[in-house]
């Protein structure tokens, strides 16, 4: 029982670890690409050029784990997920976050629910946080999400 439990926990952690990595990673499937390509990772950068080349993209991205299901938009969603917010469809109105069920293996699947998010300004943060709340049923409403790195955080709608 103990060893299981161990294993569990070890295995919960490395999960959670994993989609931290991954949200500070370079490309995913489907030609995602991290929100913030940092200095560290391009040399050319870091040799005094005075470029500023640590450009923000158009998309930003995470992964998640939700082990109980989270009402995101109405839409009840549980397991690995990838959250993918997209610059250039909030510019055009179109909805900018989509949620993909996420394969850690085989990658990106179908899309879970899209919704145009209700941006504001906020502190970066070092790992992707989500503000809940009590909903009906006895589950959680995603209220705010927010990306590792960008200094803007995504309300979510109830519609």
């Amino acid at each position: 029982m103990k060893l299981r439990t161990l294993v569990t926990a070890s295995a919960i952690a490395c999960l959670f670890g994993a989609s931290t990595l991954a949200a500070r990673a370079c490309p995913l499937a489907g030609g995602i690409q991290e929100h913030r390509v940092c200095c560290a990772e391009l040399e050319q950068c870091c040799a005094g050029s005075g470029e500023h080349c640590c450009q923000k993209s158009d998309k930003q991205w995470s992964t998640a784990n939700f082990v109980a299901p989270m009402l995101v938009a109405r839409t009840l969603v549980s397991g690995m997920v990838l959250i993918v917010h997209d610059d250039v469809k909030m510019a055009q109105g179109e909805p900018c976050t989509t949620f993909y069920r996420f394969d850690p293996v085989e990658g990106t699947k179908e899309a879970l629910v899209s919704f145009h998010c209700k941006p504001r300004r906020a502190e970066k943060v070092d790992a992707t946080t989500f503000i809940t709340e009590p909903a009906d049923l006895g589950v959680k409403r995603l209220v705010e999400y927010q990306i590792a790195g960008d200094a803007e955080a995504h309300g979510v709608p109830l519609r």
